[in-house]
């Protein structure tokens, strides 16, 4: 069967391997002219299962409330005349509530979980190198509340056997001596030592090299404009191709895997998802002292902040926006995400040779990807990953090709039906 996956990133191009090698034949469409560069291009890098949390925390609907009055709330919400977003929202409350959050974690961490492993294989057997290095994740806290909720996920996650604990101030710098110029104001932490840091953008890209070979055909410079639905299910994909025209493209499967435009795409069809873009920044910085950067991932839940170095470069990604689908730099908040990056590694960074970064992630109100079949029988989603797509992508990819087989996955997690 001739199967379509619109969206080149991470997530997409880790459908399109796994899709080609249950026997599917499948191409790949993308606007972009390869593959990854959207947001996959410059997320984070953290490959985390400590930071498979969901952003409907109890206290986040009062978070977003206050962050309607200030312009550095690491979740910030600018309100628009927009029902999808006020629809956004409101289930975003409903999913605050501790019930939801707890169902929640458990099937965030069970994919991140899964999808970390099967990565590790994955990339093991093909001899990817996208920069990996096993260093744990460290999450680090300066806020007793947040340190409060950290405890009592961490009793989730060891209910799920997930290996983390819970450090003191001087354990924290033991783990990453960097930050102890900083003990005076953590007042704990947790560290997950089989999380990693790695480059989406990399790995996307080696991947696709590999899907090329065992036939997977990728269409770049092609956007799509509309899916063409007749009798309850889809007949063609319309695009503007390279050449500037337009085609109709017939499959018998159709995968969304498009990020934050998914969301766009389905309103067409008449189907309804809470999808919604959330847009994040990253600053990379040249390294000048290589000690006083952090040899492990760093994460500060207090900031939404993120730390991972490349060779001789730093990332800093963190802050998030819900303001629509505008990528424009927020002067004010990247300058602050350079405030952030000096306060943790102080002058061994290059401040002035910043180079800035902004992109959008689509994200449910749950945090809970849509993995599987849509109300429509031939079309299929695997998006709504947030800021865990990276994370998530090979695995998410692998129960996708499974539920197209019809084969019961291997995961427990709440596949669209």
């Amino acid at each position: 069967m001739k199967v379509a996956v619109l969206g080149g990133g991470s997530i997409g191009v880790a459908s399109a391997w796994w899709l080609q090698q249950a026997g599917f034949k499948v191409s790949v469409i993308d606007r972009q002219p390869q593959v990854g560069l959207e947001t996959s291009r410059n997320c984070g890098g953290l490959i985390s299962i400590g930071q498979a949390r969901p952003w409907a925390q109890p206290d986040a609907p009062w978070a977003l409330f206050k962050s309607l009055f200030s312009d550095f709330a690491p979740l910030r919400l600018r309100l628009q005349l927009e029902p999808k977003q006020w629809a956004w929202l409101a289930s975003f409350v409903h999913q605050s509530m501790p019930r939801k959050n707890r169902a929640n974690i458990f099937a965030l961490v069970r994919l991140a979980e899964y999808s970390r492993n099967l990565l590790h294989d994955l990339s093991q057997e093909l001899s990817i190198n996208y920069q990996k290095r096993n260093c744990g994740v460290l999450s680090v806290y300066r806020d007793h509340k947040a340190l409060a909720q950290a405890e009592h996920i961490l009793d989730r996650l060891r209910d799920l056997g997930i290996e983390r604990r819970l450090l003191s101030p001087a354990e924290v710098i033991a783990v990453e001596p960097s930050l102890a110029h900083k003990e005076h104001e953590i007042i704990g932490g947790d560290y997950t030592s089989k999380d990693s840091v790695g480059d989406a953008y990399l790995f996307a890209r080696a991947l696709a090299k590999h899907a090329g070979k065992e036939g997977v055909n990728f269409l770049f410079n092609t956007t799509i404009t509309r899916l063409i639905c007749r009798q309850g299910k889809v007949v063609a994909v319309e695009v503007l191709n390279s050449n500037g025209e337009y085609e109709e493209l017939q499959f018998d499967l159709y995968v969304i895997a498009l990020g934050a435009y998914s969301g766009l795409l389905l309103e067409q069809t008449g189907l309804s998802y809470p999808l919604y873009p959330i847009k994040g920044y990253s600053a990379l910085f040249p390294i000048m002292v290589d000690r006083r950067v952090p040899e492990v991932g760093v994460y500060d839940p207090q900031l939404r902040l993120s730390i991972a170095r490349f060779g001789d470069q730093l990332k800093v990604s963190g802050l998030a926006e819900l303001v629509g689908f505008s990528r424009a730099i927020n002067k004010f908040r990247s300058q602050k995400l350079v405030q952030q990056a000096q306060r943790y590694c102080q002058d061994a960074i290059n401040t002035k040779a910043v180079r800035f970064w902004s992109g959008l992630r689509s994200a449910t109100p749950s945090s809970v990807p849509l993995i599987g079949r849509s109300k429509i029988k031939n079309l299929y989603l695997n998006t709504g990953h947030g800021n865990l797509g990276w994370t998530m992508a090979v695995g998410g990819g692998r129960i996708l090709a499974d539920l197209m087989q019809f084969e019961h996955p291997k995961l427990d997690f709440p596949y669209l039906k």
